[in-house]
């Protein structure tokens, strides 16, 4: 279930309220009772932490490869 942010047009209360998708929004501020506005969220993006996704599980070494080819492919 998402967490929605509000913000009441007659007073400026914002606040988050974590509700189903299938419920209607929120239409009275709690503090005021004045009429509120369901804001839109950037959500949640992924979070890249580490030294880096590319270098460490994506990058090629090259040297080990490439190694072992020219070996193999020596005639004695």
């Amino acid at each position: 279930m998402p967490t929605y942010d509000y913000k009441c047009l007659d007073c400026g209360n914002t606040f988050e309220y974590f509700q189903s998708i299938n419920d209607e929004p929120l239409s009275v501020c709690p503090n005021c009772k004045g009429a509120l506005k369901r804001l839109i969220g950037t959500g949640a993006g992924p979070i890249f932490k580490g030294s880096g996704f590319y270098q460490t599980d994506y990058k090629d070494n090259g040297g080990s490869s490439k190694s072992s080819n020219s070996t193999s492919n020596k005639k004695d």
